[in-house]
């Protein structure tokens, strides 16, 4: 044995140059082979696929809005995480999906950093209001109002009624529209943004854009998430309550019981001579509209 120790002793004793090199090599290589694993972990999408669990994730992300991002740039680990990943892999086996955050809470927190100007300026620049009143303004998380399934960030509208308890959409037939179908989350000025009158004109398109009343816009009378069916005394509250001392009005409302909107008809209002024709013979003998105001 002492024989054995000796001749160790010696032999490094005469290749002491060659040994320092052989170690400062293997150091060398050992840091080179352990930096591009390192930059193979947090750069590279393919890492990702070594997980017998993410050959449909993955696929999903490259038919995605984010090919071009890699994995890692949203879906981050620590170094603590991995190691106890590894380790809970080792003993729990793979029986189901370990608990992690890389996957559930990391990219909601990384929206921000690539969509921070679309969300900040959203108020000052009127290029996405719905963000800045949501994520700034109340401090709203993204994950609250989009879904995440598979890499799909598409709006999750049923999360609106959550906090939107008294907005439902009214009825006349729109009952089953969804809240984007009005609100726009895009381009406009302020608050008025989230209701276009684009987005209005888009299905009502048989409504008359010129006349008396062209100048208002669509909410101004009709309440979407209220009374979205004028009356006659909507009519008078809000507006047109002097009218009713003006000519025959109010001849017409105590004696015959007419309301506003027997005579003026929605977005056409004026009762002229083209109109007087089948509307005010049907009470009395025809006469010229203009008597009216006499």
């Amino acid at each position: 044995m002492q024989r054995i120790l000796k001749a160790i002793e010696n032999f490094i004793g005469q290749n002491r140059g060659g040994i320092v090199l052989i170690m400062l090599l293997i150091a060398v290589t050992g840091s080179i082979v352990g930096y591009r694993y390192y930059r193979y972990t947090r750069d590279t999408p393919e890492f990702c696929l070594t997980c017998h669990m993410m050959q449909d994730t993955f696929i999903s992300w490259q038919k995605s809005k984010h090919w071009q991002i890699k994995c890692q740039t949203c879906h981050k680990m620590s170094i603590f995480e991995q190691n106890r990943l590894v380790v809970a892999y080792i003993t729990k086996g793979a029986t189901g999906p370990q608990k992690q955050m890389h996957g559930r809470a990391a990219p909601w927190q990384a929206c921000r950093k690539c969509h921070l100007e679309q969300m900040q300026q959203g108020s000052a620049m009127r290029r996405s209001y719905g963000h800045a009143r949501h994520v700034f303004m109340e401090n709203i998380g993204c994950d609250k109002c989009h879904s995440g399934t598979s890499h799909n960030f598409t709006p999750n509208e049923a999360a609106c009624a959550k906090c939107h308890k008294d907005k439902l959409v009214h009825g006349l037939g729109m009952e089953g529209l969804s809240c984007l179908k009005c609100h726009n989350y895009g381009t406009g000025k302020g608050a008025v943004a989230m209701v276009s009158e684009e987005r209005c004109m888009g299905c009502h398109r048989n409504v008359r854009n010129t006349g008396a009343m062209a100048a208002l816009k669509c909410f101004d009378c009709h309440k979407p998430h209220g009374k979205i069916k004028l009356t006659s005394a909507d009519c008078l509250a809000r507006c047109h309550g002097n009218e009713v001392q003006v000519g025959q009005h109010r001849l017409h409302m105590d004696q015959a019981g007419l309301q506003c909107l027997d005579c003026h008809k929605a977005h056409g209002w004026k009762v002229g001579p083209k109109q007087a024709p089948g509307l005010c013979d049907r009470c009395h003998k025809l006469r010229d509209p203009k008597s009216f105001i006499y």
